[in-house]
């Protein structure tokens, strides 16, 4: 019978920094995941830089780019803004290679590793609980639940569906050595582009990850506006494409994010930022959190559960909800938009690449200061 202090479902961000920080502080711990690694992973790649700093190892192996300047342009407007700064703003992933060192991280420091195993089922004893694998029982006295937008964790767990999920759709393209020299100086956003929602050039080692996804849960032909941002960046050649759909979680659960001893971190919680649909960061933050408030609370399951909640408090949620008031404003209501970017455009801009940067907060009063531009904006 194997036995752990914590068990961890998903080899990701999220379940390799909790693995990686319980096993720090001396917890017995298994990560199962379900798939051989390295295994790639669908996802853009970016990961801002604050997200990068917070962690406390370098990651300089496994970065595929660093970018120091991004650029927002936005549809039938002339209008685009520029930051530029001397730390990398976004830095560039592949997310095989990625979780992969992240999950070594943590193997060094003492975690286990269960390969090729499907989690079945949580049963719970009064003293512990019972995960049913492919691979056997496995008990341990927390659960951590990593695995993704599809988490089988907290179906098991009991969770319903909750958050606000989004369809994206994700190309790893080769293209022409011309038009890759031409589009691989800079991280691109296309605001608008897609109805309410983006499109994205991120450059990685030799291939563009180009994307694009709706903010606002609809149905859409996304391979349309795809074709039609080929045209607009102007891409010449293309030498292999290779396409992901997924969704993202941009709104977070409403039922709570820890029940029974069983904790939800990363996109499986829907962490993942409602402004830029960015999840790499507060995936590896969450976990982090979920491991300190289980560590610092180890024989009590409602103080751990508390614990976890006012850390995502005051380090996650707050945050979420600013981003997304502008979210709403970006991607809902352009006109208003518009309206704010003619006067605070630039400033703006910066504002959002240092909160980025983690340099900055979000405003607590970011609602008052928003309707004291826009007197006539209620509906937030």
């Amino acid at each position: 019978m194997k036995k752990f202090d914590i068990v961890i479902i998903g080899s990701g961000p999220a379940g390799a920094m909790a693995a990686y920080k319980a096993a720090e502080k001396g917890k017995s711990v298994v990560i199962i995941e379900k798939e051989k690694l390295p295994r790639y992973k669908t996802c853009g790649g970016g990961l801002v830089h604050r997200g990068r700093v917070r962690l406390p190892f370098s990651i300089d192996e496994v970065i595929e780019k660093e970018y120091h300047e991004l650029v927002v342009f936005f549809e039938n407007s002339p209008q685009f803004f520029t930051a530029k700064r001397n730390e990398p703003i976004i830095s560039m992933v592949m997310r095989d290679s990625f979780d992969q060192f992240l999950v070594n991280k943590a193997l060094k420091k003492g975690a286990v590793l269960m390969e090729e195993t499907t989690a079945l089922s949580i049963e719970r004893s009064e003293q512990a609980l019972i995960l049913k694998t492919t691979e056997g029982d496995v008990h341990c006295q927390y659960l951590i639940g990593a695995d993704g937008v599809l988490s089988n964790t907290a179906k098991m767990g009991g969770w319903k569906e909750s958050r606000t999920l989004i369809p994206a759709l994700e190309f790893e393209v080769v293209v022409s050595s011309e038009d890759y020299n031409r589009l691989s100086s800079k991280v691109r956003f296309d605001v608008d582009a897609v109805p309410d929602g983006y499109a994205w050039c991120f450059p990685k080692n030799g291939h563009l990850s180009l994307g694009v996804c709706t903010l606002k849960k609809q149905k859409i032909d996304l391979r349309k506006y795809y074709n039609a941002y080929l045209e607009k960046l102007d891409i010449k050649e293309i030498i292999s494409s290779e396409a992901h759909g997924f969704q993202i979680p941009v709104g977070k659960r409403k039922d709570g994010f820890s029940k029974n001893r069983v904790f939800l971190t990363g996109d499986a919680a829907g962490f993942a930022d409602p402004l830029t649909a960015e999840g790499i960061s507060n995936a590896l933050l969450s976990g982090e959190l979920a491991a300190s408030a289980i560590i610092d609370n180890f024989y009590d399951e409602v103080a751990a559960s508390n614990a976890y909640q006012e850390l995502l408090e005051k380090q996650i949620l707050a945050d979420l909800g600013s981003s997304a008031i502008i979210a709403f404003i970006c991607y809902a209501q352009p006109a208003i938009r518009n309206m704010l970017l003619k006067k605070f455009g630039q400033k703006g801009c910066e504002i959002l690449t240092d909160i980025f940067m983690g340099k900055k907060a979000f405003p607590d009063d970011l609602k008052r200061k928003i309707k004291s531009h826009v007197p006539l904006l209620k509906f937030i």
